[in-house]
Parts: C-alpha cells; structure tokens; sequence
C-alpha cells in the first residue's frame, strides 16, 4: 500500500512532529528543568526524536518524495498546536510531553496499522517511548504526591491538551484528505470499529492520566 499518496503525508505529519519535539524537548530542557540531571534526561530524549526524524526524512527520500514539501502542509497546524499549548512550568512541560504527545501518536499508529510491512514498522520504531513515559510519570507523581493541590491544575491542563490536539488533528484531516482516508481505511469503514477505535483513543488517555496521578 506504500503508493497510497496518504503514506507520504503520514510520514511528513510524523516528521515534522518529531523534529518539532526534538526542538521543544530541547527548550524545556534548557529553560524550565529544575536540576542538571533533568536537564539531561530531558536532552537526552530529544535526542532520540531527532533520530527518528532521521529515519522518517531518508524513508520519505527513498519513496522520491521530498521531505520538506511531505512536512510543509503540516507546519502550521502543529506550530500552532505547540503554541497554544506553551507549558508554563516543569511539571505542565511533562505532562504535555506524555499526555498531549500521546493522544496524537495513538492516531498514528491507528492510520498504519494497514500499510505495507515496511512503512507500518517504521512508524511503530519513531513511535517508540524512548523513555518518556517513565521520566514523566516518576516526576509528575511524585510532585503530586508531595502536594495533591496540583491535581487539579494539572488536569485541566491534561484536558486542554488534548482538546487542542484533537482540534488541529481536524484541521490537518480537512487539507489533507489522503491522510484522513488511511485512518478510515485502517477501520474499514466499519461504525462498529471506528466505535472501538475510539474506545481504544479513551482507554489509553485514561491509563496515562491514572499513571501520574491527576
């Protein structure tokens, strides 16, 4: 299925979003990590996400597509979805890098789950947590644990997190049609399905909000 023009727009929305999280990843490490050990963990993260960036740009380079056209429709969505989401402290930092980040790479593997052999792979290696997942889930409860006056804020900015990803994902469905179909054909069209593709979205933002806490 990898002449689906739907697979270079996946492969540019993912490009893109982890080029855009190794640079904010970066940041935050710079500006808003509490100590140097965090400084680091967090650095070395972002590492990571430049190396699936890699990946992503010399897969779309093999198909023939160039990586800045396959990424440019999806710029301003994204830029816009981090902009309006610009963490005020460490631990809303944390949070958006597990929880926001999370809901939108679920959609991801939902739209490669039927693909060529090849691409779906490599979307589930650049999706791999790297780590994240346990860094934040430490750090997160344990400040809530030490004061449960965060739960509340932190919450309602999980919530806003996701509303703003859900948002931008339709605004990128809208211009991008070939993507939105993959995400269809990957649930055949089925309401039954689509229901339980949903239920699926739910249940795994359920076990990341239970994981810190909030």
């Amino acid at each position: 299925m990898t002449e689906s023009p739907g697979v270079v727009d996946l492969l540019g929305v993912l490009a893109y979003a982890e080029l855009s999280a190794f640079l904010r990843l970066a940041e935050d490490a710079a500006h808003l990590a509490p100590t140097l050990t965090d400084r680091a963990v967090l650095g070395e993260l972002a590492v990571a996400e430049y190396a699936h960036f890699e990946l992503l740009r010399d897969r779309l380079l093999s198909l023939g597509a160039d990586p800045d056209k396959a990424m440019s429709p999806f710029v301003e969505a994204l830029d816009e979805w981090h902009l309006k989401t610009t963490p005020g402290d460490w631990l809303e930092a944390l949070v958006k890098a597990y929880v926001g980040t999370g809901i939108a790479l679920d959609f991801y593997r939902e739209a490669a789950r039927r693909l060529d052999p090849a691409i779906a792979d490599l979307v589930d290696e650049v999706l791999m947590d790297e780590g994240r997942s346990a860094f934040a889930v430490e750090r997160v409860r344990a400040a809530v644990e030490a004061d449960p006056t965060l739960t509340g804020r932190l919450a309602l900015w999980a919530r806003r997190l996701v509303g703003e990803a859900l948002s931008q994902g339709q605004r990128v469905a809208a211009v991008r049609p070939e993507l939105a179909q993959l995400l269809v054909e990957a649930v055949h069209d089925d309401q039954a399905e689509i229901s339980r593709l949903f239920a699926r979205l739910t249940e795994e933002h359920g076990k990341r909000m239970a994981a810190l806490g909030i």
